[in-house]
């Protein structure tokens, strides 16, 4: 098996080790203070510290797909045959997911060219709600500042990940979930657990390969533990420790993303992308209540299914918060495409009506040129 050649460098699994006790006290400390989901937040909350002061983190890339399978197995055992029921029954929760998309979208691209101060083609790729690797190559292709969009996304993914389980606390009095005994501990699970678990995460993930899905690592292997549970071939759960562990991981590699990046530039990132989080959470509220008061779903369910903060990351909220996981990963999974399907297209329909309102009359057989665009300076 070919590895890595930087992967060879002994000083780099040095900086992986730091990197990983820095998260685990993380862990330990959120966990000490009852903070929510402590293995996540607490790990990405002290490694992000540390990338701005500048400690020497390290963590692989490849690290975090078999970790987000193992989280997709988890979120497919919470599956059940009445999701196949409630498809028709979600659909208006589904179509207030598309005016939410639209609504925060074009509020948070105006915020971050007109505010911010970012071009045009940048602000745009930058406030979707969605789709991180999507739109750093969907903008750097329509010539954005690819960095920029980068640490937007992962800025807002974050702030968005980080507060909202406080502000459901806070609002809504959501009590967050304790281990309460009905997944089992690695020491107790049967072995027919982590045969079930092995099989969904390698045959799940390469399932996502093969059918091209988003995230596959994470859609693959929940696809599939969540049709064998719905056909109730199995009632499996990863035990406590392998999901914690995953969420560890999860963390600290949305934490090391800031690494390497002027502290600076960490602040100014996260001020713009805390405005950013502030209309987005907004319209999540606005749409969420006004959806809520027509379909009679719980506030803080709906709340979690529209709010952009990533597919694992908010389902493991909804697991934490007692919500209908099943509710929210298919509302975040439809936000994702509608996103990834839909911002190239639309991002072409602004330029041809800026292009058309200040040049109604190019000429014939000619293109406008890239000075003329006035929707990409």
């Amino acid at each position: 098996m070919q590895v890595h050649p930087g992967l060879r460098d002994w000083r780099l699994w040095v900086k992986f080790a730091l990197t990983l006790m820095v998260a685990i006290f993380g862990a330990l400390l959120f966990e000490w203070l009852l903070l929510p989901l402590p293995w996540m937040l607490g790990s990405m909350t002290l490694v992000t510290l540390g990338a701005v002061l500048r400690l020497k983190l390290f963590a692989p890339a490849r690290i975090r797909p078999p970790m987000t399978a193992i989280i997709g197995v988890l979120l497919g055992a919470s599956f059940s045959p009445s999701v196949l029921d409630n498809l028709l029954v979600w659909l208006p929760t589904l179509l207030g997911l598309v005016v939410f998309s639209a609504m925060s979208g074009l509020c948070c691209a105006v915020y971050l060219h007109k505010i911010a101060g970012f071009d045009r083609v940048t602000a745009f790729f930058g406030g979707m709600p969605g789709g991180l690797v999507e739109m750093i190559e969907l903008g750097s292709e329509r010539g954005a500042d690819e960095r920029a969009v980068a640490l937007m996304h992962s800025a807002r993914i974050l702030l968005v990940v980080f507060s909202l389980p406080f502000i459901l606390q806070l609002l809504e009095g959501v009590p967050i979930a304790e281990y309460d005994g009905t997944r089992d501990r690695i020491m107790d699970a049967p072995l027919s657990t982590f045969a079930w678990l092995l099989v969904c995460a390698v045959v799940g993930s390469r399932m996502g390969r093969l059918l091209r899905l988003p995230a596959k690592d994470l859609m693959g292997p929940m696809l599939l533990s969540a049709i064998l549970h719905v056909g109730g071939l199995t009632e499996f759960t990863p035990p406590t420790e392998i999901v914690n562990l995953a969420q560890l991981i999860i963390g600290t590699v949305l934490g090391v993303r800031f690494v390497g990046v002027a502290p600076r530039l960490i602040g100014r990132m996260l001020a713009i992308a805390f405005g950013m989080t502030v209309i987005m959470i907004g319209i999540v509220f606005i749409t969420a209540i006004a959806v809520g008061a027509t379909t009679g779903i719980p506030l803080a369910t709906l709340v979690l299914a529209y709010a952009p903060g990533g597919l694992a990351e908010m389902s493991l909220v909804a697991l934490a918060l007692n919500a209908d996981v099943a509710f929210v990963a298919t509302h975040h999974l439809a936000r994702i495409l509608l996103v990834m399907l839909g911002a190239a297209p639309i991002y072409a329909l602004l330029v041809r009506l800026t292009v058309t309102r200040a040049y109604p009359a190019p000429d014939k057989g000619g293109a406008v040129p890239p000075s003329a665009r006035p929707f990409d300076k």
